[in-house]
């Protein structure tokens, strides 16, 4: 008899998982479910964010249709592209939720964009660019996303669907994808700004920021952070020029080239898939104005030929040691792990809508809490 408990008990375990975990979707739905006004479309959200969920193959209108019950994909996509629910609304509601589960005084916002790969020329905002998903040039829409990374996990917050310049003027074209005439062209840094406004202006608890190169390059972005007193870890280019002793400016990787063996120092940046994440690092002041440190952070790869990243720091006295700042500088890998969860457990990168308000209304429905 004890050992048929053996056998039975995990499958009560199990049972028991599943029932908590349909309880807080329940919970998390009813969070947005009031922005249904219809009965059907908020019955059918909630079916739809069940089937993301899912172990349905592939997260396209079709075969979550036909895991739905329906008997075409004609109702997902009135519900993504035409049914009338304020999608930023949902984006707030699931932004306060992620805050409330993952909240941390030591929390980090990052920034990162993704790719989807379209055909054609009708998805808004398509177009051949730059596509890190495939590593090269490809037709596809771009979306920058904010994520929240704490001890206690991570969660995509926010995002914003990039905009080509040529979209932006193109009225015919813009008509056609449901783009509202308030939407100008913005570039990446500037949707990035918006985002971060609008976690802390939610009351979002963080303590840093942290982006790559396209993000850390940009001074506005930088001028905004320190405005809103955000300590930040931003990744740039070698070729980025800083100000030195001798009045003239100097790329980043000539003056990492200069720093004394000393400065360096072995340290992790965190756990990855293969274990630590070790690295030679060193840390270089640049200046200090009414408490806050600027600093010039050098990572340098431990491989026979190695290669360096270079980050721009903007901290508060006390919290600007080379630690702390590696530790902020490895946690942008939460938003690569979130994205790569968004996309293989909840098909992010399956839909099929091309309008505006089916991309942002698609783009917030995989976004829940990615618990540690």
């Amino acid at each position: 008899m004890k050992s048929l408990w053996f056998v039975i008990s995990p499958f009560f375990a199990m049972e028991k998982r599943l029932s908590g975990w349909k309880r807080e979707l329940l919970r998390a739905h009813g969070l947005i479910a009031d922005l249904f006004v219809r009965s059907e479309p908020r019955a059918r959200s909630l079916a739809y964010l069940q089937g993301l969920l899912s172990g349905c193959e592939r997260k396209n209108g079709w075969q979550l249709a036909e895991w739905m019950g329906e008997p075409a994909p004609y109702a997902v996509q009135h519900l993504l592209d035409r049914a009338r629910w304020d999608a930023d609304q949902a984006r707030d509601r699931v932004r306060s939720y992620a805050l409330e589960e993952l909240h941390s005084a030591d929390a980090v916002l990052i920034v990162d964009e993704t790719g989807f790969l379209k055909k054609g020329r009708h998805s808004a905002g398509v177009k051949r660019q730059y596509s890190g998903t495939a590593g090269r040039n490809e037709n596809s829409q771009v979306g920058v996303f904010l994520c929240y990374g704490s001890d206690k996990g991570a969660a995509l917050v926010d995002r914003e669907l990039y905009i080509p310049q040529e979209w932006a003027a193109d009225h015919e074209r813009r008509l056609a994808a449901g783009i509202p005439e308030t939407v100008e062209f913005a570039t990446k840094p500037e949707l990035a700004r918006r985002m971060i406004g609008r976690a802390l202006d939610s009351g979002a608890m963080a303590a840093w920021v942290a982006a790559d190169e396209v993000y850390g390059h940009d001074s506005k972005l930088r001028r905004f952070l320190e405005g809103r007193q955000m300590a930040y870890v931003l990744a740039v280019a070698s070729d980025q020029r800083l100000w030195q002793a001798d009045f003239m400016q100097h790329r980043v990787d000539a003056i990492a080239r200069s720093l004394p063996a000393s400065r360096w120092k072995r340290l992790s940046a965190g756990f990855g898939s293969k274990g630590e994440r070790l690295y030679d690092w060193a840390l270089m002041p640049l200046s200090k104005q009414d408490g806050w440190a600027r600093a010039l952070l050098v990572r340098r790869s431990i491989e026979e030929k190695p290669e360096c990243a270079y980050y721009l720091c903007y901290a508060p006295g006390g919290k600007d040691t080379i630690e702390t700042l590696v530790r902020v500088a490895g946690q942008r890998w939460w938003i690569e792990q979130s994205f790569e969860a968004a996309k293989g457990e909840c098909g992010l990168d399956h839909y099929e809508v091309r309008h505006w308000q089916g991309w942002h209304g698609t783009s917030r429905c995989p976004c829940w809490p990615m618990q540690c």
